[in-house]
C-alpha cells in the first residue's frame, strides 16, 4: 500500500504541477504577453478565461478516460493521462507571444490549455480509485488521502519554481523567457512519473467485476445523475476557495495592492504547506468519525471565514494575508482530504471511474473555472476591501453545504452504498 500510495501521490503531484503552473503564469504574465491590446484588468480576465478552459475540459476528460477506466482498468488511464498533460504543458512553454505571431498565440494557448484539462480530468479518477480499491476498508480514508496530497505538492513545485525565477530574474527577463522554464520542466517530471507508474498493478476491485459497463456514462446518467449533480455542487466550494487563494489573490495582491510577486507567492505557499501536511490527519479522522460530518464542518467553516479572509488580504501585510489564506485552506482540507475515499464509496464499482471523476471535475467547472473571473470582476468595482468577493465565496459555501447535507454517509462500508436518498 505504501508503494502504491507513493506512486499515486507522485503522479498526481506531477499532473497538478502542470495544471497549477499555468494558473500562476496567468496571474503574473500571460495577460500582457498574449492579450497586449487589452487593458491590464481585461488582459488578466482574458488570461483567466484561458485558465478556465482547462476546467471545462476536465469533465470531458473524465468521460473519455472514465470510459476506459471502467472498461479496461484503472492503470492504463494513469499512463495515458500523464502523457497528454505533460506533452501539452511543455508545448505551452514553446508558444510564441502575441507580438511574434499575433492572434494565433492566444488560440494556441487555448487549445493547449484544453488538452491539459482533458488529461487532468482522467488523472484524478484513475489515481484515487487505484489507491482506494487496494486499501483495506478501515483505513481507506487514510490511504486514499495520498493522491489528495498530490495537488498541494504540485502547487508547491509549480510556485517554488516560479518563486525562484521571480527572485533571481529581472522583470524583463521573467517576462521574456523566465516564465517558460516551469513549463519545460514538466517534460522531465512526466518522464519520472511514467517510470514510477510502470510497476503498478491493476485494482483488485476492477478485476472482480464480471460484467463491465458497456457505456459507463450512459449508466451514470441513467442511474446516478442526481448523485453526480449533488457531488459537483458540494465540491464547488473547495475549488472556489483554492483558486481564490492561489490564483485570484495572487493577481489581486500584485496588481491592486502593489505587493511583490515574491511576497505573495511565499504567503500562499506557506499556507499550502500546512494544508498539505494536515491532509492525512484529516483523512484518518474520517475513518473514525465519517466522511460526511467532516465535509459539513469544512463547508460551515468556509462560510464563516470568507469575509475575514478578504479583509486580511486587503491589508497587504504578509503575516495577515498568510493568516487569511491559512484559515481558508484549513476549511478546504477538512472537506477535500476525505474525497479520495468518499466519492468512490458513493458509486458502484462498474461505473465508479466515470461517476466519481465526472462529479469531481464538474465541481471544478462550477468553482474553479468561474472564481478567478468572477472575483476579478467583483474586485474591480469595489474599494480596497473586496467585500463582493467575500459575499460570492460565502454564497458558494452555503450552496455546497446544502448539497453535502443531501449526500449519504458511507463509512465504514467496504463497497458502494445504495442511494435511496439521492438516486
Amino acid at each position: 500500500m505504501l508503494r502504491l500510495a507513493a506512486a499515486s501521490l507522485a503522479g498526481t503531484a506531477i499532473e497538478f504541477y502542470d495544471f497549477f503552473v499555468y494558473g500562476t503564469a496567468a496571474a503574473l504574465v500571460l495577460g500582457p504577453l498574449f492579450f497586449p491590446t487589452f487593458s491590464p484588468v481585461a488582459g488578466t480576465l482574458a488570461a483567466f478565461g484561458t485558465f478556465g478552459v482547462g476546467f471545462v475540459a476536465r469533465p470531458l476528460g473524465s468521460i473519455l478516460f472514465g470510459h476506459f477506466g471502467d472498461r479496461r482498468g484503472r492503470r492504463p488511464v494513469l499512463v495515458a493521462s500523464l502523457l497528454l498533460t505533460g506533452a501539452s504543458t511543455v508545448a505551452v512553454g514553446c508558444v510564441p507571444s502575441y507580438g511574434s505571431i499575433g492572434v494565433a498565440a492566444p488560440v494556441l494557448l487555448l487549445v493547449l490549455r484544453f488538452l491539459q484539462g482533458l488529461g487532468l480530468g482522467g488523472e484524478w479518477g484513475g489515481a484515487v480509485l487505484l489507491t482506494a480499491e487496494h486499501a483495506p476498508a478501515g483505513r481507506r480514508g487514510l490511504w486514499s488521502s495520498f493522491p489528495q496530497i498530490g495537488p498541494a505538492v504540485g502547487f508547491l513545485l509549480a510556485n517554488g519554481v516560479m518563486l525562484a525565477l521571480s527572485a533571481s530574474l529581472t522583470d524583463a527577463q521573467f517576462a521574456q523567457w523566465g516564465w517558460r522554464v516551469p513549463f519545460w520542466v514538466a517534460g522531465a517530471l512526466a518522464l519520472g512519473g511514467l517510470w514510477l507508474r510502470s510497476s503498478l498493478v491493476e485494482s483488485p476491485r476492477f478485476l472482480e467485476i464480471d460484467d463491465h459497463a458497456r457505456v459507463p456514462l450512459a449508466e451514470v446518467v441513467r442511474g446516478h445523475w442526481r448523485l453526480v449533480l449533488l457531488t459537483a455542487g458540494a465540491l464547488s466550494v473547495g475549488y472556489a476557495i483554492f483558486y481564490a487563494v492561489t490564483t485570484w489573490s495572487l493577481a489581486y495582491g500584485t496588481e491592486r495592492l502593489g505587493v511583490g510577486r515574491t511576497e505573495m507567492l511565499a504567503c500562499i505557499m506557506a499556507a499550502v504547506v500546512v494544508k498539505g501536511s494536515l491532509t492525512p490527519l484529516v483523512a484518518l479522522l474520517s475513518d473514525r468519525y465519517g466522511r460526511r460530518p467532516l465535509c459539513l464542518l469544512g463547508c460551515a467553516a468556509a462560510a464563516l471565514w470568507m469575509f475575514p479572509m478578504v479583509a486580511l488580504l486587503a491589508t497587504g501585510a504578509p503575516p495577515l494575508m498568510f493568516l487569511g489564506f491559512l484559515g481558508a485552506l484549513l476549511a478546504f482540507v477538512t472537506m477535500f482530504a476525505v474525497l479520495g475515499a468518499y466519492l468512490p464509496e458513493l458509486y458502484e464499482p462498474r461505473v465508479r471511474c466515470t461517476g466519481a471523476a465526472v462529479g469531481y471535475n464538474l465541481g471544478g467547472v462550477l468553482g474553479g473555472a468561474l472564481t478567478p473571473i468572477v472575483a476579478t470582476a467583483l474586485a474591480e468595482h469595489s474599494g480596497r476591501v473586496p467585500w463582493g468577493v467575500g459575499a460570492y465565496l460565502t454564497g458558494v459555501a452555503l450552496f455546497s453545504l446544502g448539497c453535502f447535507a443531501l449526500l449519504p454517509e458511507t463509512r465504514p462500508v467496504a463497497v458502494a452504498v445504495p442511494e435511496p436518498a439521492v438516486g
